[in-house]
């Protein structure tokens, strides 16, 4: 590789993704001093620059907790006020995040748009008045706002554009009205988020409504009020709520709810006949959720990829063998074939900071499916053929495959894993801890922790 600046400013981006990661201010500065180029760097993940790393969200930062644990406040003020690019994606993220904290600061910095959707998210009522009594002002730009005062539990707000959405659309207020009044129905949208995460786009506030209590009845496992919902209301399996489907399928593979799918499958949706179905990640769920068993139901929709990490996460050993030479060595021929290189959310993420697509990768994620779907004689010829077993691999944030089998409770793949030498010092990138750091305070299980500290302990002693 050179060392022209091209490369130097990348090996800083890199350094900086770390410091803002650890929230330290003061190299920050530092780095900036050394590298002003930063202010204007971006990745080819994301548009939003240190700005956008500073800013973007590991989850829901609603509780002021969660979102210092989640953002990077300090550093993104630092950001700004060195002239660092204010985005779209930025600013937009910090209405998906919740993050409460950030928004306050971009107002205060006066970096927010001057529209309802923020007025309404910040709880700025008088702004929020004021902006209704604009003309101009349409029936699609209230109900945004109205989802936006919900989002942020403004239900003042919230009641507000509600009233104007009905005094547009009469239809709404009959709905409404018509059911549980309108002071409950703001009251639901304002707590429920069974929508987050997919690509569902409601039309309107009764929409989000009837989308919010199906997508719940997925996660809940409420499969009358799931079936009976969607037959009283067919609008919702045409060809213009696909995103909708797509998010029911994909909730129903992460918990392992395969009847709903089947149930869905069976009403027809327009999910099913269109040819190429719409992009999902219903598949790599199921597999990095330990759900294999949905994938026969999932390929009547998506067929399965010819990859080496499907066909390891498969168990089919022999269709894993044909992606190696004699030799043994890895035969893969373009790599955007193999996942996750061929995920487009994947690439535009990095969320695994591993770059460049490289074989490595493709081979890492092989193994980490194989051995989280029980498929030990696949992962030891991975093992045997490159995989590293140290990777750093997770499901959302670097971190190891023993990580990622806390929240499964596989004792069996985990001691597969402990008996073939995997690092039990590995820390997360985020929280720095270990896999039994994670079993004792993410997933709470005081009995795997104490497990899996007297597997490292029983294995160091036998290596004195």
């Amino acid at each position: 590789m050179g060392t022209g600046p091209g490369n130097n400013l990348e090996s800083a981006a890199e350094q900086a993704r770390r410091i803002i990661h650890d929230n330290d201010v003061e190299r920050l500065k530092q780095l900036l001093a050394e590298y002003p180029a930063l202010l204007s760097w971006r990745s080819s993940s994301t548009d939003g620059g240190l700005l956008g790393l500073a800013t973007s969200s590991y989850g829901d930062s609603f509780d002021a907790s969660r979102e210092q644990a989640f953002t990077r406040a300090a550093c993104a003020e630092l950001l700004i006020d060195r002239g660092a690019a204010v985005t779209p994606s930025i600013v937009d993220g910090l209405i998906q995040s919740r993050a409460r904290g950030l928004l306050r600061l971009f107002h205060g910095k006066g970096l927010l748009p001057h529209t309802l959707r923020f007025g309404a998210a910040l709880g700025d009522l008088d702004a929020v008045r004021a902006l209704l009594d604009e003309s101009g002002v349409d029936l699609a730009a209230i109900n945004d706002a109205f989802m936006c005062a919900c989002r942020f539990e403004h239900e003042g707000i919230a009641l507000l554009l509600l009233e104007r959405s009905i005094a547009l659309e009469p239809t709404l207020g009959a709905h409404v009205d018509g059911g549980m009044g309108r002071l409950a129905f703001v009251t639901f949208l304002c707590a429920e988020r069974a929508l987050t995460f997919t690509d569902a786009a409601p039309a309107g506030p009764w929409q989000a409504y009837l989308m919010e209590r199906f997508m719940r009845a997925v996660q809940e496992g409420d499969l009358p009020t799931f079936v009976d919902g969607l037959k009283r209301e067919p609008w919702l399996l045409g060809e213009s709520e696909l995103g909708f489907q797509v998010g029911l399928v994909e909730r129903a593979a992460v918990r392992d709810r395969g009847e709903f799918i089947a149930a869905l499958l069976d009403l027809d949706p327009a999910l099913v006949g269109r040819r190429p179905p719409p992009p999902s990640q219903a598949i790599e769920f199921a597999l990095t959720y330990a759900h294999p068993h949905l994938v026969p139901i999932l390929t009547r929709i998506w067929p399965l990829p010819d990859d080496l990490p499907h066909a390891a996460g498969m168990g089919h050993l022999s269709k894993v063998q044909r992606w190696f030479d004699e030799n043994g060595a890895p035969r893969l021929g373009a790599l955007d074939h193999h996942y996750p290189c061929s995920n487009r959310q994947a690439r535009m993420h990095d969320d695994l900071h591993w770059g460049a697509p490289a074989p490595q990768h493709v081979i890492d994620s092989a193994l980490a499916w194989s051995v989280i779907n029980g498929h030990f004689e696949v992962a030891d010829f991975l093992l045997e053929h490159g995989a590293d077993i140290n990777t750093n691999w997770s499901s959302h944030e670097p971190a190891s495959i023993l990580h990622e089998l806390v929240f499964h409770a596989n004792y069996a793949a985990m001691r597969f894993l402990i008996d073939r030498g995997i690092d039990m010092t590995i820390e997360d990138y985020r929280w720095r801890g270990t896999a039994s750091g994670w079993a004792l305070y993410a997933a709470k299980d005081e009995q795997m922790a104490r497990w899996l500290e007297d597997a490292r302990r029983q294995r160091e002693k036998s290596t004195r």
